[in-house]
């Protein structure tokens, strides 16, 4: 047996009463593609309400039948509107009962669809429209259709949909519908039936690639029903759980975690940033699907209340605090579950569940004097949150665990629609990605070689499964460079697997950053753009995992020079990251020079072409050695080595974000 068939032929270790609660799901093995999952889930629990949003101006509340007749009705609509099968359209618009509505009418008349936020750039959009092919817009209102409508002119747009009710304009050249006229239509029509196989493009999602211009990732109805059929071995919900969502829906994260919980007919809840800790306490979820800046954000509204007690009650939440942390700590390793000691022996984890055995009564004790308080932010009714988007930070992590709430990491790419790998209730390893959902194998490799690594070695992630795309749309090479002619598709993330088969990642291999806020960003623009400042010779950014970007700077030394002569100072540098003057010494790190490098960097990249608030650079240090190929920090054709860098100022790098 191979090693990466050992990897694979590693099951969950879940028990007979987890059996039974995965027997409970409603089944969709025979399903071939997604649409065909409202009206058998309206089947059973028709009256369940499916999808609530008490934040939108327009319908508020769908149950499972309502929302299959709003779907077909949207199809039929559609298709009596010459939208024809194979053909794609445009769908740009953000979180609302609509947007499902659209999303699955366009995929029930036999259409794909491109997805995007309204609030994305014009020139992004406008690159999607034409990329994808679209000969047809579904828009979330007038203020997104009018930002586009100069730039449609030069696209073969036939149609467009508004899913406001506003009303249309009556231009003659491109045909406009508000959403209740296309519905009208459809209600005087019937559906007719298209052939959806799981090879069928179901969307078409866009994603950055290194050069900055998105690439159209490839999803079929296979791909994504492949998630709604695997999803249930992580979680087990039941008709009727409340579901509280937050992230963008376009989004494949958001997007494949919607359509299982709904397909087993939970309930949705709409919620924004603003709403959020009220619609927390209100609804009460079962479950929310979130990136680590949510739980970041619960995490510090929690330590303001508790910063706000009496000096003697902080101090007492403290002293718990820590001994529930010892506590979780000598639990997970006598339950083989430490990522610090994943293979103790016998005499460890004796020692530890006797610890454990000792604490349990404090911890106890502090359940009921704090943590069941801290869970009522929550709802108190979680089952489990589901965290993916990025690494969870460990005090997260430890945080939620000692208050006793079941986060559960999953991990994955658009590119893999998207999950992967996800934590399990009963094999929670913190610090872990989890183990492979489902038919998914994972090989970790030498980045270079391509050499096949042992158990425990790290390397570069290859996934395979019936989750991975198709193909960049109209990008082969791109598509050949991601996929290889086995069908393992590179991830660019670094990482390696524990005998039990649980993914544990440790780095970037591509140049891309992720936010906690699920965002990412490609590096190379915004350096380009800084590199415009006269007083930057070089830049890196860095961030992976962290709340924004923050970047490594060497500064142009002749360019400091002039500077100083003009603020009447004389500057020299010395060996010890020191700028002097005659009269004083300015360290690298003071005031006066900060404040001109945060101008020029302000300056730079907000000034950048497609600028977002996620682009702009936070923290920075200054560094007077330059990246070359002489200290390995550059290769032969003077591209910088990231994961080179980021290693040799590893410490610089966590103090930036300490």
């Amino acid at each position: 047996m191979s090693k990466t068939q050992a990897y694979s032929s590693l099951l969950p270790d879940i028990n007979d009463q987890e059996r039974l609660e995965l027997k409970r799901l409603i089944d969709y093995s025979n399903a071939r593609s997604l649409p065909e999952i409202w009206q058998l889930v309206a089947k059973r629990v028709g009256n369940v309400v499916a999808l609530r949003d008490p934040h939108s101006k327009l319908e508020s509340v769908l149950n499972y039948t309502e929302l299959a007749e709003k779907i077909q009705q949207f199809a039929i609509g559609l298709q009596a509107s010459s939208v024809k099968a194979g053909s794609r359209i445009s769908l740009i618009a953000d979180n609302s009962l609509r947007w499902l509505i659209a999303d699955q009418g366009i995929m029930m008349a036999g259409a794909a669809n491109a997805v995007r936020s309204s609030q994305a750039e014009r020139e992004e959009l406008l690159f999607i429209l034409a990329n994808s092919g679209s000969n047809a817009l579904v828009v979330e209102d007038l203020k997104t259709l009018n930002k586009l409508y100069e730039g449609l002119k030069d696209l073969p747009i036939e149609l467009v949909i508004l899913l406001s009710d506003e009303a249309p304009p009556t231009e003659e050249s491109i045909k406009v519908l508000n959403f209740q006229q296309l519905m009208s239509i459809g209600a005087q029509h019937n559906l007719e039936p298209v052939e959806l196989t799981p090879d069928t493009l179901a969307t078409l999602i866009y994603t950055s690639g290194t050069t900055g211009k998105p690439k159209g990732v490839m999803l079929s109805h296979g791909n994504l029903m492949h998630q709604v059929n695997s999803l249930g071995a992580v979680v087990q919900p039941e008709a009727g759980d409340i579901v509280l969502s937050i992230l963008p829906t376009w989004h494949s994260y958001e997007r494949s975690c919607e359509y299982f919980l709904l397909s087993q007919g939970c309930t949705q809840i709409y919620t924004n940033l603003r709403s959020v800790k009220l619609d927390l306490k209100e609804f009460k979820p079962h479950y929310i699907v979130c990136v680590p800046r949510l739980l970041e954000s619960i995490y510090e509204g929690v330590q303001k209340q508790f910063r706000e007690q009496s000096a003697s009650k902080q101090r007492l939440v403290n002293s718990l605090l820590n001994i529930s942390e010892k506590y979780v700590k000598a639990r997970r390793l006598a339950q083989e579950l430490s990522l610090d000691n994943l293979y103790p022996k016998t005499s460890e984890r004796l020692t530890a569940s006797l610890k454990a055995s000792a604490l349990s009564p404090l911890h106890a004790l502090a359940e009921k004097l704090v943590y069941g308080k801290v869970r009522e932010a929550t709802g108190g009714r979680i089952k489990q949150m589901i965290s993916g988007g990025g690494a969870l930070p460990r005090h997260i992590d430890n945080f939620f665990e000692i208050v006793g709430v079941d986060i559960l990491v999953g991990y994955g790419l658009t590119e893999t629609s998207p999950v992967t790998h996800a934590r399990r209730p009963w094999r929670n390893l913190r610090g872990s990605a989890g183990q492979p959902i489902p038919s998914t194998s994972i090989k970790i490799v030498d980045p270079e070689t391509r050499q096949e690594m042992a158990i425990g070695e790290r390397g570069l992630v290859l996934l395979r499964g019936p989750q991975i795309m198709q193909g960049y749309y109209q990008n082969p090479e791109a598509t050949a460079k991601a996929i290889d002619s086995e069908g393992w598709f590179d991830s660019g993330d670094l990482g390696f697997v524990t005998q039990q088969n649980d993914l544990v990642l440790t780095g970037r291999a591509k140049d891309t950053i992720v936010l906690t806020n699920g965002e990412n960003i490609e590096p190379t623009p915004i350096e380009d753009a800084s590199l415009r400042s006269p007083y930057i010779d070089q830049i890196m950014l860095v961030g992976q995992d962290q709340r924004s970007l923050g970047a490594l700077i060497v500064p142009n030394i002749e360019a400091l020079e002039k500077w100083a002569e003009s603020q009447n100072l004389e500057l020299c540098i010395k060996n010890d990251n020191v700028l002097q003057t005659t009269s004083q010494k300015i360290h690298l790190g003071s005031k006066i020079i900060q404040d001109l490098f945060r101008q020029e960097l302000n300056r730079e990249v907000q000034n950048r072409p497609g600028y977002r608030p996620d682009d702009r650079i936070g923290s920075f240090q200054l560094i007077l050695e330059p990246f070359s190929i002489e200290n390995g920090m550059m290769t032969q054709t003077l591209k910088i080595r990231r994961h080179v860098i980021t290693e040799r100022y590893r410490d610089i790098i966590d103090g930036m974000f300490a």
